[in-house]
């Protein structure tokens, strides 16, 4: 089990160092977001169209250890191509592009997840609540067609951790405005050992990828994430996918990621029915697990 979680603390040290030499890959013309601060974070956002027809509920995206609001615009480019608003901001942990930043040690070892407490990494779950409160308040987006009332959270990595605490896994921590929860490839062992995920109020979605060894191994096997969250709930296994999946390092799973992300929020966020198509296993997919 140690070593198992101790190569999430190498997975993440070398996605930042491959995140540092091509984050330029977030900034091209045509995925460029929006630049803004909103309680006190550089914020990126990904804004629909505005012939888009509305309302355009909300994303909340939190980056990965050491990532930045910028890793996962292939998805967030997407969601907002599909009409809704999402913002990521960048954490205190952010390090795109900044190699100094990047070697500073986590607030408490990824191996040893019994000691984490919702005292870790407390300023991120403080991110996502300022944020949401500053944006539901801002003139610029508190106004049809953006829809508050409809509101989700994404993340991957610890920003999956984030998201999953917001959500309930720390009971400090929960938000009922959150209506669905999209963890990629989210570091879940402190829930899963303190078995707080219970307590998750809304849907949640988990990816993961059958070369994701840090990571996936503890979403859906025993008595891992998934099997612990309450319905409604999705596991979707990627066959080949490794952490980096969820980046934008990587395009050979994007369409597959977009897809399952996309109907997962379309089903919970604007009442629409999860397709067929992607209700069962297929190429790309070896596990698919669904309890509505």
């Amino acid at each position: 089990m140690k070593k198992m979680l101790r190569r999430v603390r190498i997975l993440t040290l070398v996605l930042m160092a491959v995140l540092t030499s091509t984050a330029s890959i977030a900034e091209d013309t045509s995925t460029a977001p929006l630049r803004l601060q909103a309680a006190g974070l550089d914020v990126a956002a990904w804004i629909p169209n505005a012939s888009t027809p509305g309302p355009w509920p909300i994303v909340i995206f939190s980056h990965g250890f050491h990532g930045c609001s910028t890793q996962s615009t292939f998805l967030m480019k997407a969601l907002a191509d599909s009409g809704y608003a999402v913002f990521a901001p960048n954490h205190k942990d952010f390090a795109c592009r900044n190699l100094r930043a990047w070697m500073s040690r986590p607030e408490a070892e990824f191996q040893d997840p019994r000691g984490w407490t919702d005292g870790v990494y407390a300023d991120r779950a403080q991110d996502l609540e300022k944020l949401i409160d500053a944006l539901s308040h801002d003139p610029r987006y508190n106004a049809a067609p953006f829809d508050w009332s409809h509101l989700a959270l994404a993340g991957h990595s610890l920003g999956g951790y984030s998201v999953l605490g917001v959500g309930g896994g720390w009971p400090r921590w929960k938000d009922s405005r959150v209506k669905a929860i999209l963890a990629l490839s989210p570091y879940a062992a402190p829930f899963i050992y303190k078995e707080t995920l219970k307590d998750l109020d809304a849907p949640v979605m988990y990816q993961g990828g059958t070369r994701d060894y840090g990571i996936t191994p503890f979403i859906n096997k025993g008595n891992g994430a998934y099997p612990q969250s309450p319905a409604p709930k999705y596991y979707v296994e990627f066959d080949g996918a490794g952490h980096f999946a969820w980046t934008d390092l990587n395009p050979k799973y994007q369409s597959a990621i977009i897809d399952y992300s996309r109907a997962f929020l379309d089903r919970y966020l604007k009442g629409r029915p999860f397709p067929s198509a992607l209700a069962t296993p297929h190429q790309s997919v070896t596990v698919l697990e669904i309890q509505e």
